[in-house]
């Protein structure tokens, strides 16, 4: 079988298909729980994923320096305008803390919460980075206790129902006029998971993919009193209007299948459809 495989994929098809394969099977198990056993799952299958795939880019990632330099520089780019000396910053999900770490440099104290101990595992941390684990869903953190709240390729990994208690507990730990910033793959340029090269919709550790509409609809429901989307032009970024932003989702979803994949993943499209909001209490 053939798979279209995007240039920075180094894997084997038998590599892609062993994670594809453990992956629908782990997240089966998510999808069909309640949300009490939910609760117990996430830490553990993601562990587990980790262990059984070796390979997986989130594990691999650690002996790649440079990948891993370049991803920081990136996010710190849109991240800094938002950041001071006396910034209080949480990160949702921070894997092994990378990006933790660069912000703490910039800010008075960075809390991490974080489900999977194997991606934490021996990390090395400095006084004001503190790293909490969770249950997948809540934030266990203070209330009107954080100015920035951050989260990159979390939610979709959420079933719906925990990732709006995920959205509510950060709107919770925010300051009043903290800014909650929400990065997430379009679900009409997906899927984006491992599904991405067998399925036409997300399977495996995507639980839900959003719309831009979609999400923003979620954070004003919960009682951010603004959202804001953000795209990327080059090396910069855009703040755009909702409005428009659901225009072109509306164009674009209403396209048959093929010709939304050609067209969502084209270079002129795809940083509208990129979900970056920034979420104000």
């Amino acid at each position: 079988m053939a798979l279209r495989r995007g240039t920075r994929e180094q894997r084997t098809n038998e590599q892609l298909r062993e994670q594809y394969e453990i992956e629908r099977e782990l997240a089966d198990r998510l999808r069909n729980a309640s949300r009490i056993e939910r609760g117990l799952l996430y830490a553990s299958l993601y562990d587990e994923l980790f262990r059984r795939v070796p390979h997986h880019p989130l594990v691999a990632r650690k002996s790649s320096a440079e990948d891993t330099a370049r991803s920081v520089a990136s996010k710190m780019r849109f991240l800094e305008k938002f950041l001071d000396r006396d910034t209080t910053f949480l990160e949702i999900g921070p894997g092994d803390c990378v990006l933790s770490l660069a912000v703490s440099r910039k800010v008075k104290q960075v809390i991490a919460v974080e489900v999977s101990r194997e991606l934490a595992a021996n990390l090395v941390l400095p006084q004001n980075v503190q790293l909490i684990f969770s249950d997948g869903s809540s934030v266990p953190v203070p209330r009107d206790s954080v100015d920035v709240a951050y989260s990159h390729q979390v939610m979709e990994h959420l079933h719906p129902e925990d990732a709006v208690d995920q959205a509510r507990g950060v709107f919770q730990a925010l300051r009043r006029g903290g800014a909650y910033i929400c990065i997430t793959p379009n679900r009409i340029s997906g899927p984006h998971d491992i599904s991405k090269y067998f399925d036409a919709v997300a399977r495996g550790f995507h639980l839900k993919e959003y719309t831009c509409s979609e999400l923003a609809g979620i954070l004003k429901s919960i009682g951010f009193s603004s959202v804001r989307a953000h795209v990327r032009v080059g090396r910069r970024f855009v703040r755009v209007p909702l409005p428009f932003v659901r225009l072109v989702e509306s164009a674009v979803g209403g396209l048959s299948r093929s010709p939304v994949r050609r067209l969502a993943r084209s270079r002129l499209v795809s940083g509208f459809l990129g979900i970056r909001v920034v979420a104000w209490k």
